[in-house]
């Protein structure tokens, strides 16, 4: 049995580090731009973005949270499609170097996807995310994949694949004899509110920003939801409430801390901790990760969270 399976997309990450000049521009030409810790799918990425200093890290908030899972000591398994270019970005021998299966990620003939992340001197980032190959995930392949799905402890699921066919998986699982845990990570926001209608769904992850989108869905909710708030504390809301204050680090880059979060957070259940030592061990984990540029080569080990906990 698999601890942990992520259901998700895999990227080609671009970092553009920009000023705030430059996001007023890209605001005054895209009346779509994202704003602050917000991703944005787009169906062409605009041509002005390649004039951007540009650089290239791995990510993907399936493929990210997958490697938070295996750095959380879980067993973890991602499971999407990635381009047949994936060979030149090393996208596949990367994940298994990070501890993840990826036997069953599929390939296709479009392009692997891509994001680009714009991060401004505070470490704040706006995400805009071309599916290429994440858009080839359909039903055919998650019914492939069932069995694998349906064995696992934990279900990670994101909003960076097609929603109808999660959906339907989920809806399927909602009837299983047996099944996952799922948590849900409702990025991007937009048009993620009917997975909240899947009784299969048993935690959230949402920010600041996705409560605010999403508050009708998240009150009618009735599973576990831990709000992520930056640098304020996590709120945990599962019948009884709590809140785990992260550690005080000034951020170089936060691309990607909501899916070290969410990972380590299935990683550590998934290995028996409580959910309060989940949330608190996904708490650092997350913090750990703006210290350094990127999503996927921050991911802290889970002995750098426990020595940090010592320490505290």
């Amino acid at each position: 049995m698999t601890e942990i399976v992520s259901l998700g997309s895999i990227n080609i990450d671009r970092v553009h580090r920009v000023t705030k000049s430059t996001l007023t521009d890209l605001h005054a030409n895209f009346e779509w731009f994202p704003e602050s810790g917000d991703t944005v799918a787009v169906a062409e990425t605009p041509a002005e973005f390649g004039d951007l200093p540009t650089t290239r890290f791995h990510g993907g908030k399936g493929a990210n949270q997958a490697v938070a899972a295996a750095a959380a000591q879980a067993e973890s398994m991602l499971l999407g499609k990635v381009g047949s270019d994936h060979a030149d970005f090393d996208v596949l021998n990367t994940l298994r170097q990070s501890g993840v299966r990826v036997d069953q990620v599929g390939v296709t003939s479009a392009e692997t996807g891509t994001a680009h992340v714009f991060v401004t001197d505070d470490g704040e980032n706006r995400i805009v995310v071309h599916a290429g190959a994440n858009e080839s995930v359909d039903s055919t392949y998650i019914s492939e994949q069932y069995e694998a799905i349906q064995a696992a402890e934990y279900l990670l699921v994101q909003n960076e694949i097609p929603i109808a066919p999660v959906c339907d998986l989920l809806q399927t699982l909602a009837t299983a004899e047996s099944r996952p845990t799922v948590i849900v990570d409702p990025a991007p926001v937009a048009g993620v509110e009917r997975v909240f209608d899947c009784r299969a769904v048993d935690i959230v992850t949402p920010n600041e920003r996705e409560c605010e989108r999403l508050r009708g869905a998240l009150e009618a909710f009735d599973g576990t939801v831990i709000h992520t708030r930056g640098g304020n504390p996590v709120h945990v809301d599962n019948g009884t409430q709590f809140s785990v204050d992260p550690p005080d680090l000034p951020p170089v880059d936060t691309t990607g801390a909501g899916d070290t979060f969410t990972g380590f957070l299935g990683g550590r259940l998934a290995q028996g901790d409580s959910l309060r030592e989940a949330v608190e061990s996904a708490t650092v984990a997350g913090a750990l990760s703006i210290q350094e540029a990127g999503a996927r080569g921050a991911i802290p080990p889970y002995s750098a969270v426990q020595a940090w906990r010592a320490a505290e």
